[in-house]
């Protein structure tokens, strides 16, 4: 090696031969595994984000369905909710007005013609039966979260349909042994007041064994129905159930640029830069 000749393995007396190509980064072959892949050639940084999203799917939401299991959640949510009727039932009979009535030889009759105390007692039991069931339709959705659609839209109906007729037996009930009494034992012509009752809803027993309410009786059941279909319908999810992000699964990370590949050789014809 000389000022003049500062490649060693060019030869003075060939100054058109090109330079040989100075040896680069080694890039190892497609079948063989490189320095940073461990043992076994699984490199969990290049594991694609559709192969991890797809297993964490497979793992949080592919359950197996027990039908056995469904049974037992929708009918302890429809027990859980029948038993919450009772205090509906006194919400109502605090709300609703007693109507005046009137005690005569055939009985209690209205102190005014056209009383709009019961027509009153419909309206709060409607408006407390509507948001009853719209309040049991969010609870379902957002606690049975892995059980959203039908299970959960069953449970909501259900258990408002039988809460109805809870609060409307309690709710009539309060001040009822009071009103009773008087109307056995108070003179002709005395006034007292009669507890709030449906005038507009009631129970119809089929076959004398099967009770089928009806009227405003239905209502929460409405509500709770009307409320969990337009959550479905407005989810940002098509499966009804939260969904992670594909993005956040991935296990190779974004701030690691991915390495360069090695500069190519010059051709063997291509002109020699100048030599300082």
């Amino acid at each position: 090696m000389s000022p003049d000749n500062p490649d060693p393995e060019r030869h003075v007396d060939d100054p058109d031969r090109p330079a040989p190509p100075r040896a680069s980064a080694v890039t190892p072959p497609a079948n063989e595994p490189s320095a940073a892949t461990p043992p076994g050639g699984f490199d969990p940084g290049h594991v694609p984000a559709s192969t991890a999203y797809q297993s964490s799917l497979e793992l949080t939401f592919d359950e197996p369905r027990r039908p056995l299991r469904t049974v037992v959640t929708v009918l302890g949510f429809a027990l859980a909710f029948a038993v919450l009727g009772a205090p509906l039932g006194l919400l109502w009979a605090v709300l609703a007005p007693d109507t005046p009535v009137l005690k005569t030889a055939e009985g209690a009759i209205y102190a005014e013609p056209q009383p709009e105390q019961p027509i009153a007692a419909d309206g709060w039991f409607s408006l407390l039966g509507l948001a009853f069931g719209v309040l049991a339709a969010l609870v379902l959705w957002f606690v049975l979260r892995r059980r959203r659609g039908p299970v959960g839209l069953l449970a909501a109906v259900l258990g408002a349909l039988a809460a109805a007729p809870v609060a409307w037996q309690v709710g009539r009930r309060v001040g009822l042994a009071t009103f009773d009494r008087l109307l056995d034992t108070a003179p002709a012509g005395q006034a007292f007041t009669k507890p709030a009752d449906l005038r507009a809803g009631g129970v119809d027993w089929l076959l004398g064994v099967l009770p089928v309410p009806h009227g405003n009786l239905l209502l929460p059941a409405f509500g709770a129905a009307i409320t969990y279909t337009l959550l479905a319908g407005w989810s940002r999810w098509p499966s009804l159930r939260p969904e992670p992000d594909p993005a956040a699964l991935s296990w190779a990370s974004a701030g690691t640029p991915a390495p360069t590949a090695a500069p190519e050789p010059p051709a063997p014809g291509a002109a020699e830069p100048p030599r300082g």
